[in-house]
């Protein structure tokens, strides 16, 4: 059966739906945990260029990262809570 013999069953798909939700090129949640982090150095412990150099490095690995996966944190948390699954 081919497309063609189905016709009336398409559906229209919008890209929100299929495309991860990122802030800056990373992740949400990459982006809100590094921010939070920086945030406090930065503010709590008023390490200004610490925080600073946490917050560059850690958003523009996640951003390089999430360029060839964006769900690359979902399976790296994923896979540390199953380690032993495949393990010999």
């Amino acid at each position: 059966m081919s497309v063609s013999d189905c016709q009336g069953y398409e559906i229209p798909l919008h890209r929100s739906l299929a495309e991860p939700i990122l802030m800056a090129g990373a992740p949400r949640s990459a982006a809100i945990a590094i921010g939070t982090i920086a945030a406090a150095l930065a503010l709590g412990l008023r390490l200004w260029i610490p925080g600073l150099v946490v917050w560059v490095a850690g958003h523009s690995l996640a951003v390089l990262m999430a360029r060839s996966d964006p769900d690359f944190l979902t399976v790296a948390i994923r896979s540390a809570r199953h380690k032993e699954h495949l393990s010999c």
